[in-house]
């Protein structure tokens, strides 16, 4: 068996009251890794007995997708209790930028200082520049706006930027010599879906220029970007046209992800630095982003 060296380390996930975060905490914990999880719960557009019924239905879709999106943390924490790993879960919107310092000094007195830092979060709200793709009262796809704008770049991009950067300054000030980051992703351009996609772009550059300026100080920063994963939005009829995409003739799932993801933080994982890693079953490849 391969030791990947994840026993006792310290490990914050967020986004990870579902989906691929889940995932990604569940599997650490494995591991032996303690785990941090934080999740933030928006308002739902739908009610509680429906969220409930598309859950006992268990078919994807928009209100599946919300569903799980609605979930809180400490269910994945009681699944990890469960199997003997070491997990504490807090909500917090990471749109606020008092909450990032706020955020590790809670993870250092419950597990203690921070080794892996997986930014999984990520706000998104169907945008447009075309306003003859806004249609239905309410629209799905909304016109691009700056309150729209502002927000996904604060989620999706400020904040994971901010986490690098406190991560960083308690590396070096308790003199570390062993560090991961792993960020998510998506490809560059998403039509209809246009601020979340541009922001999570910036993303990449932004990860790729901090493993630049991290490797001196022990750390790998690499970004992940799942292709078309099972989190509750993937309907069945779309399944189906998603899987024959797919040169492994399924679509993923959160635990697919996570395995890269493990494998990332691990010592397996120690000469891999500044990469775009696609986690996709080949879904998504290099030449044909």
């Amino acid at each position: 068996m391969i030791d990947t060296g994840l026993e006792g380390k310290v490990a914050i996930v967020t986004g990870a009251n579902h989906g691929i975060g889940a995932a990604v905490a569940e599997s650490l914990a494995a591991q032996g890794a303690r785990v941090f999880i934080t999740y933030y719960i928006t308002d739902s557009p739908y009610p509680e007995d429906e969220l409930e019924e598309a859950k006992r239905v268990s078919v994807g879709g928009h209100q599946m997708a919300v569903a799980m999106q609605q979930q809180s943390g400490e269910v994945v924490v009681n699944g990890i209790q469960s199997r003997g790993g070491i997990a504490v879960a807090y909500e917090f919107d990471l749109g606020k930028v008092d909450n990032i310092v706020k955020l590790f000094n809670l993870c250092e007195s419950e597990l203690g200082p921070v080794d892996i830092l997986i930014n999984n979060h990520t706000h998104c709200v169907m945008e447009t520049f075309d306003p003859f793709q806004v249609k239905g009262d309410p629209p799905q796809v909304l016109l691009t706006n700056t309150e729209s704008i502002d927000r996904h770049f604060a989620v999706n991009t400020r904040a994971c930027a901010l986490m690098m950067r406190e991560y960083l300054q308690r590396h070096i000030g308790r003199e570390a010599r062993w560090g991961r980051i792993i960020n998510l992703t998506t490809v560059l351009a998403h039509p209809r879906n246009v601020s979340y996609a541009a922001s999570k772009g910036a993303l990449v550059s932004y990860s790729l220029s901090a493993a630049a300026e991290m490797g001196k100080y022990g750390i790998t920063v690499n970004v992940v970007c799942p292709g078309a994963t099972q989190t509750g939005y993937i309907t069945p009829e779309n399944e189906k046209q998603l899987a024959a995409r797919t040169p492994l003739q399924r679509v993923g799932q959160p635990e697919d992800v996570a395995d890269v993801i493990v494998f990332l933080a691990s010592e397996q994982g120690h000469w891999l630095t500044g990469q775009l890693i696609y986690a996709s079953g080949g879904f998504l490849m290099f030449l044909n982003e």
